[in-house]
């Protein structure tokens, strides 16, 4: 039986043992600290009660569930959490308010879950992407490499009457090699904070990519010079969501922040930037010099 709601995994991490999945659901609090073995879930969302089991993880937020039909889904461990309480499935809203609020929190908990799954798709798409492009200048190379005629088969060519000509003037001096140009080093990877820090940061440009699950694509805000104020770490580039409390600033490219934040090493769909800001709160925008 196929189930509606069902929101398939992508690519995700299977447990490798029963003592990995357990150490996992107790890291999500579904079991106990004492807990030695798994146990069976109940899917209670959409008017159902189905047992589950969980079989791995698409990211710390991202659960992923198998019913008995074989289906697998993507869930918000919290969520499956709440699922788990007797009374979970005879909560009845005292008024159509109550309704709505309950109603509005399962639907963001699945987009949550919706969410994980688009992100790590997105990551795969990105390295396909790389690995795709690696390919293509691998056999660019070696068409040039057989383009190339080898030092053996050069030999056994005729000599032209041009070459012969050549071969009898004096020779020339080579000309003089231009210094070879030094490659610019590359910035070592900055060590990112595990919680949230003050930064500074510059609009550099606002950007869309993709939505897997929309038929919108996402708004996005692309900053560069951005540092860490304390210690002081620089980043470079960095992106952000352009959610609804940075489009209250009426932002324009060259607009400098500062805000408190948690910096990730996340790249941006077909954009090489490498660092996501995520929750960025406390924002203030510079006024510029005068």
């Amino acid at each position: 039986m196929a189930y509606a709601f069902i929101i398939e995994p992508g690519i995700y991490t299977t447990f490798e043992d029963e003592a990995a999945q357990v150490d996992k659901c107790k890291e999500w609090g579904l079991l106990s600290g004492k807990a030695s073995k798994a146990k069976t879930f109940y899917y209670k969302g959409n008017g159902m009660n189905l047992p589950c089991s969980i079989v791995g993880f698409v990211d710390h937020l991202t659960a992923v569930i198998e019913f008995d039909s074989g289906e697998k889904h993507c869930i918000h461990p919290s969520y499956l959490k709440e699922m788990q309480a007797s009374s979970y499935a005879q909560k009845i809203p005292a008024s159509s308010e109550e309704a709505a609020e309950q109603g509005g929190a399962a639907a963001e908990a699945e987009t949550e879950a919706a969410q994980a799954d688009k992100e790590a798709a997105e990551t795969t798409l990105a390295q396909e992407a790389d690995s795709v492009a690696e390919e293509e200048r691998a056999s660019e190379a070696a068409s040039k490499a057989d383009a190339e005629p080898s030092a053996d088969s050069a030999a056994e060519q005729p000599i032209t009457l041009a070459e012969e000509h050549a071969a009898t003037e004096p020779a020339q001096a080579p000309a003089p090699k231009e210094p070879a140009k030094g490659k610019a080093k590359k910035l070592p990877k900055p060590e990112l904070p595990e919680d949230k820090v003050k930064m500074i940061a510059t609009v550099k440009e606002f950007a869309t990519v993709p939505n897997h699950f929309s038929d919108n694509d996402d708004e996005v805000v692309i900053y560069e010079e951005v540092s860490i104020v304390e210690p002081e770490t620089v980043i470079g580039d960095a992106w952000s969501s352009y959610s609804a409390t940075l489009k209250k600033l009426e932002l324009e490219v060259g607009d400098k922040l500062t805000f408190e934040a948690k910096v990730i090493a996340k790249k941006l769909t077909k954009h090489p930037v490498p660092y996501k800001i995520n929750n960025p709160s406390k924002l203030q925008k510079e006024q510029p010099d005068t």
